[in-house]
């Protein structure tokens, strides 16, 4: 049975709220993107809005977890092959060169969040893992049939995570860098290394 009451209506006005922060953030970049512009676009007051999230950084969490399940690359990992992965990722990388603000956000709050007592902490921890693991598990299967890998799946999948995350800081910096091209180029390495290891004898 679905949730009734005022804890669904909490619930939707919650998603309401997170929805109307990407679109500040996505429209004015993060340094528009204060309490005050959120709660307006959401049609509510500061005081409102902070009834519903305990403080900013909470609502720009739950803002990220959002981001995450649009950016979703969406893979069948007992399917897909490492060209599905490579394509996923760079399109991930273009539409987020398209939202400089969820970039920054993304990127400010990572950092802030190396504290345990963060209150994104817990998010950036269990997305590295999680996003590791089904990563991992791609290339794996990916390459089942190809040799052997250069590295372990699980350290391909945090070199290629690492380099996406390390892109978009970058990229901040100097927006003429092209990302997805650079992790093209990464995606090349893995490829000639898996063939390589394919071709030496055990």
């Amino acid at each position: 049975m679905g949730k009734r009451g005022p804890y669904a209506k909490g619930l939707a006005r919650r998603e309401e709220i997170v929805a109307r922060g990407l679109e500040v953030i996505a429209a004015e970049g993060y340094s528009g993107a204060s309490v005050h512009r959120i709660a307006s676009a959401a049609g509510l007051s500061k005081t409102g809005l902070l009834h519903h999230f305990d403080s900013k950084e909470q609502l720009f969490t739950e803002i990220l977890r959002k981001r995450d399940e649009v950016d979703d690359p969406g893979l069948d990992e007992l399917s897909a092959q490492l060209a599905d992965l490579e394509s996923a990722y760079v399109r991930i990388v273009q539409r987020n060169a398209d939202i400089p603000g969820l970039v920054e956000l993304f990127t400010r709050l990572s950092i802030e969040a190396a504290d345990p007592e963060h209150p994104a902490h817990e998010f950036f921890s269990r997305r590295d893992r999680d996003l590791g693991e089904r990563v991992a598990r791609t290339i794996e299967r990916a390459t089942a049939d190809s040799g052997r890998l250069p590295a372990s799946a699980k350290t391909m999948a945090l070199l290629l995570l690492a380099a996406t995350d390390g892109l978009q800081l970058r990229w901040l910096r100097d927006p003429e860098l092209d990302m997805a091209g650079t992790l093209t180029v990464l995606f090349e390495l893995f490829e000639h290394a898996i063939a390589d290891g394919a071709a030496r004898p055990e």
